[in-house]
């Protein structure tokens, strides 16, 4: 009797914050520029200089979480994650362990399998790192700072997901509800949506989990659906073989469809995390949650009921005119101007597309 296996998947989930400045300090946050020129003592992490905290940062965070129905802390503090590596200027990374902002939510997927809920574990606020370049040709790495201190949250799921299928689902939903809410563009290909895998597997039936491991790189949701398929092989194979799984970080390479490992992984006590002594606490008032609350876009699943109830439109419609927020506000300033729903829906599914 052959064995059964089941894959047990959580995410890492960084999504670059649409702000015009960054985190800490007043540098520019746009995509692309030459190298190091948005740039400054603060996010280049020169002594002396010190961190402030840009408040639309924690709006953003704060519309994301209440978006996923998570609860807020709402005194939450920041800590510093140390670690010692070339793209991380200060040698410590400004992040959320202890009273991360956002906690316990979940979002709804649908599969071919019906409808799932994926619990949030939390969402909390960090600063993103700079970028290294290796040079090839003159065998060197360069670095550019640029997007160095650009803010981030981290959205850390619970282990929830059993297939690559729902993996896409959930990042779909993700990046459609970031996308609406207007926090962020989530471009893959620019790296403002990136996720790590945390893939283990154990016997069909079994309670306890498998060794886990985590995989990075993966900027595509093809790679990242040929990396899950790819790293559950990898497992089983070990399994069958009697060896044991290695709890590491392993790095995905889309073009030869194989992963290697990186390092060992680490807990959060090699990072010796303490709460950062340059930034005080947040208090997050009932007032700003409930004017938060009381801005929220109207989201895509509302929207789509809406079409359907409102305007008689078939779910398929509903569900290609919702896919973007650009697209459903054209559609519907179309309609209000053009008196009919359906023959608008029926020109934008047909000419518009």
């Amino acid at each position: 009797m052959m064995k059964q296996y089941e894959t047990v998947i959580g995410l890492e989930v960084h999504v670059e914050l649409a702000t015009k400045t960054k985190i800490f300090c007043g540098c520019s946050t746009e995509f692309g520029g030459a190298p190091n020129t948005h740039t400054c003592p603060v996010c280049t992490g020169m002594p002396g200089s010190l961190p402030v905290l840009n408040k639309k940062v924690v709006e953003f965070a704060l519309k994301a979480g209440l978006a996923a129905n998570c609860q807020i802390h709402q005194y939450c503090k920041f800590d510093r994650k140390n670690y010692f590596y070339p793209d991380n200027p200060q040698n410590y990374q400004i992040s959320q362990l202890y009273l991360p902002i956002c906690h316990d939510g979940w979002v709804e997927i649908e599969t071919s399998a019906g409808k799932k809920k994926i619990r949030i574990h939390e969402m909390h606020m960090e600063e993103d790192a700079g970028k290294l370049i290796h040079d090839e040709w003159e065998d060197c790495s360069l670095v550019d700072y640029n997007r160095s201190g650009v803010p981030l949250i981290e959205i850390v799921s619970e282990p929830d997901m059993r297939s690559s299928e729902e993996v896409i689902a959930y990042l779909e939903k993700l990046r459609c509800m970031m996308q609406y809410l207007g926090v962020s563009d989530c471009k893959l290909q620019e790296g403002s949506m990136r996720a790590d895998v945390n893939l283990s597997v154990r016997e069909v039936g079994a309670e306890q989990f498998g060794t886990r491991t985590e995989m990075k790189n993966l900027n595509s949701f093809k790679a990242i659906a040929r990396a899950i398929e790819g790293e559950r092989e990898r497992q089983i194979e070990l399994i069958e073989e009697g060896k044991a799984v290695t709890q590491e970080t392993r790095r995905w390479d889309d073009n030869k469809e194989y992963s290697y490992a990186m390092r060992s992984k680490e807990d959060a006590k090699d990072y010796r995390y303490f709460p950062d002594p340059d930034l005080p606490p947040i208090h997050i008032s009932d007032a700003w949650i409930e004017k938060i609350k009381a801005e929220q876009p109207e989201l895509r699943e509302a929207k789509q009921a809406r079409y359907q109830e409102e305007y008689g439109l078939p779910a398929y419609d509903a569900g290609i005119l919702t896919e973007s927020r650009h697209l459903a506000g054209l559609f519907e300033e179309t309609a209000a101007i053009y008196g009919n729903a359906k023959k608008t829906a029926n020109w934008f599914m047909g000419e518009v597309l």
